[in-house]
């Protein structure tokens, strides 16, 4: 599509992220907004107090996100790193209440992936202003060398992370770029980037979405064949199970798909994590 400049495309490859852009009007943001206030209103509580299950993979279970994963100003900017052919793998809420401990370690996201080529991109989509204030994202950049670095899943209390996976080295505190995003733009990293967030100290919610793509030519390394869903282009390497759109909001048949994936993703996810410490218990 060639939305992006040659800089860049070369800056994202640099550092690992690049940000911000512009995508959702106005009345998109409301949109999506309300699709959330509906989605809580359906739990009986905020995403983030409800069972982990329902943090990820919405666009499984509710159009008004599967269309924001379609949204074509964020596929165009995704085509120009990772090319036309584009699934979803998956998705997460990441919300900050007002004045909320809730916080992400230095980590990379793909640590507990499998996934290889290490190419998927992330397009964090802000439905709230994420200021400094209130807890954006910090990166790091890995210098154009982005290797997977020691983790541990250290569980830690207020993390935002599932695991609340821990870069196990330290990451100097020089360089870092505060990634400040309006309501309706969003910021792209890599899954190797280096990244973190500290607690939301404002007085509103830090609404934040997280796409994961992946081209098509990507493939997982686990034991579980795992789902994802085309989004644009074709796929022909048939390394997943392909979901359909959602045709109705939760309705029992969305429902049951977001169960499939999220169980095939927590199956691979936990594999993953046990991979990783084998690994690095065998190089120390």
């Amino acid at each position: 599509m060639n939305v992006l400049t040659p800089a860049q495309v070369d800056a994202y490859h640099r550092k690992g992220f690049l940000y911000p852009f512009p995508a959702l009007s106005p009345q998109e943001l409301a949109d999506s907004r309300a699709g959330l206030d509906r989605f809580e209103s359906w739990l009986g509580s905020p995403v983030a107090k409800a069972d982990i299950r329902w943090r990820s993979h919405a666009y499984a279970h509710s159009p008004w996100f599967d269309a924001l994963a379609r949204h074509p100003k964020i596929l165009d900017v995704v085509e120009d790193i990772i090319g036309p052919n584009i699934l979803i793998w998956t998705s997460t809420f990441f919300i900050k209440e007002p004045h909320s401990a809730t916080f992400a370690a230095w980590h990379q996201d793909g640590a507990y992936f499998g996934l290889e080529p290490k190419n998927l991109i992330t397009a964090w989509v802000a439905l709230a202003d994420a200021n400094h204030e209130a807890g954006c994202m910090d990166a790091v950049s890995f210098n154009s060398n982005p290797t997977l670095l020691h983790h541990a899943a250290l569980r830690l209390e207020n993390s935002i992370n599932r695991a609340g996976q821990t870069i196990m080295t330290d990451i100097a505190e020089t360089g870092i770029e505060a990634m400040e995003l309006t309501a309706g733009s969003f910021s792209l990293h890599h899954e190797m980037a280096i990244h973190r967030s500290a607690p939301n100290n404002a007085v509103h919610r830090r609404i934040g979405i997280g796409l994961n793509y992946i081209p098509t030519h990507v493939r997982s390394t686990g034991a579980t064949r795992m789902h994802a869903m085309l989004v644009r282009g074709e796929d022909t390497y048939g390394h997943f199970d392909l979901i359909d759109p959602p045709k109705a909001e939760r309705d029992e048949a969305a429902l049951a798909v977001h169960k499939s994936v999220g169980d095939r993703y927590r199956e691979n996810y936990n594999e993953m994590v046990k991979r990783h410490e084998a690994e690095h218990a065998a190089a120390d």
